[in-house]
């Protein structure tokens, strides 16, 4: 499997700048894709914010499987310091409920007139901006369905004294294991203009073969399944335009045609990985990350 890497200049950038100010945050906000909350959750978070308190956001719950976001809710929850909720970013009521959250992770022996500092997190296009808009009540953050649309930090002024920094999403050099660097893409989070969309195609139909195919047979009108990924596309091709002169497949469209359809939930609310996916590594028996 080939493997996934987009790391803009800016990226490397906002890694130091969050290094910098993670030593005067009190509580982070982690947003976290619910269709994946593995492969969108930075590794390089965990190192940087040491012991402070971090609630996870599983952001598109409305987009992600709820059986599979409940196990996730309950694994990340095991993690010391972490606080995992899951969350519809239409859902402004449930949004807010964030910010009294943070509160109750603060030391009890701070100034509590003091500003409450807080800092957001996630991978691009997780939806963070949305959220800050709503969590600050007024629009800020200039929200987009594209990746890499906020370029430096802001400081966000939110009700209840609390201040948030909005960091540039943000990436990491490697993307490992490369199912991560594909998830990722599969979802918007990396650039569409980088990305081979065959390979994205012939994932994303494979996962769905073996975890969705009920799914695949009411959606595309498949009387049966076909055996292997690139079977599967060449079934669905014909079912959505997807025919070059001649009758030839196009796998570029119908893997275009695949990933869309999973990106809006035209299938269904559908999630990427599960827990059980991970490498044994991630965690040991408490559900502690390990190092």
């Amino acid at each position: 499997m080939k493997p996934l890497n987009w790391y803009p200049g800016h990226m490397a950038k906002a890694r130091r700048d969050i290094g910098k100010a993670m030593g005067k945050t009190e509580v982070i906000f982690e947003i976290l894709d619910a269709r994946l909350p593995f492969s969108s959750e930075n590794p390089l978070v965990n190192s940087l914010r040491r012991d402070t308190p971090c609630i996870k956001v599983l952001n598109k719950k409305d987009l992600a499987d709820p059986r599979v976001t409940q196990l996730w809710l309950t694994q990340l929850n095991r993690i010391p310091g972490v606080h995992a909720v899951a969350l519809d970013s239409r859902d402004k009521r449930k949004a807010r409920e964030l910010l009294p959250m943070a509160r109750t992770l603060l030391r009890t022996d701070r100034n509590k007139d003091k500003p409450i500092q807080t800092m957001i997190l996630g991978v691009p296009n997780v939806g963070k901006s949305t959220l800050i808009n709503t969590l600050a009540g007024r629009a800020i953050a200039k929200a987009s369905n594209k990746p890499a649309v906020t370029k430096r930090q802001q400081i966000v002024r939110c009700p209840g004294n609390i201040h948030l920094i909005d960091t540039p999403g943000f990436l990491w050099p490697k993307l490992d294991p490369p199912e991560c660097g594909y998830r990722l893409a599969i979802s918007g989070a990396i650039a569409d203009n980088v990305l081979e969309y065959e390979h994205l195609g012939e994932f994303a139909a494979r996962y769905f073969l073996e975890r969705y195919p009920d799914r695949l047979r009411e959606r595309f009108k498949l009387e049966t399944l076909p055996e292997g990924a690139i079977a599967l596309l060449e079934a669905i091709a014909p079912k959505r335009g997807c025919l070059r002169k001649g009758g030839v497949i196009d796998l570029q469209k119908v893997s275009e045609v695949l990933v869309r359809e999973f990106r809006n939930a035209s299938m269904g609310p559908m999630s990427l990985e599960e827990p059980k996916d991970m490498p044994t590594s991630w965690s040991n028996d408490d559900g502690v990350e390990s190092a």
